[in-house]
């Protein structure tokens, strides 16, 4: 006779918690900064769920066999796994979400305090994003078009900005040179500016 292990003898902890505090972490970083990768909280995550379906194999078996009183227990576990995988991908699904939007609003290369919060496989994706967005924004025009200048109609094409920090000197495409020292205000075309204001370097005075 198979022994039926109970299901909380996973740990303390109720089952699924691990996977829903996963959620609950991305859920308390929504002001913009991205947590970093929980790699320790994936992998619990990963053990309790292999552990659900190796004892689900065990009592699936012994059901066959003819044991009786496993049904309940099982399909209990079955919905843990579902439950915990659904948290998963949402997690990862939020990550990838949250990286590709950092892409179209700060731009191509990764700040190293953002960078510190990915892991090796997000980094990875981002860099193959970022190259097939660069190659999508080449083949658009013949001189290509940058889809990332304008992510909101422009009311003006120039704008009043501050420049929060000492830039230094900051060539336009007509070969002109501003110097962008910090609490000076200028008016400059609003597709050259607006990649500062992402990083920012300068904010829009409204």
């Amino acid at each position: 006779m198979t022994r039926t292990v109970n299901i909380l003898d996973l740990g303390a902890r109720c089952l699924g918690e691990k996977a829903l505090e996963l959620v609950r972490e991305l859920k308390r970083s929504q002001d913009g900064n991205l947590p970093p990768y929980n790699e320790d909280g994936i992998r619990q995550v990963v053990e309790e769920m292999r552990a659900l379906f190796e004892q689900n194999q065990l009592e699936v078996r012994a059901t066959t066999d003819g044991e009786r009183g496993l049904l309940s227990g099982i399909q209990l576990r079955h919905a843990c796994l579902e439950r915990n995988q659904r948290c998963l991908l949402a997690y990862v699904h939020h990550r990838m979400t949250r990286i590709r939007d950092y892409r179209w609003q700060t731009g191509s290369v990764l700040p190293p305090s953002f960078r510190l919060s990915l892991c090796e496989q997000e980094i990875q994706w981002f860099t193959h994003y970022n190259r097939s967005l660069a190659t999508y924004m080449r083949s658009i025009a013949p001189t290509g078009l940058d889809l990332t200048q304008h992510l909101q109609p422009p009311k003006s094409l120039l704008v009043e900005v501050r420049c929060l920090e000492d830039y230094g000197e900051f060539e336009m495409e007509d070969g002109t040179v501003v110097l962008l020292h910090k609490n000076t205000q200028h008016y400059l075309p609003r597709s050259q500016c607006e990649p500062l204001i992402r990083q920012g370097v300068l904010e829009h005075i409204h």
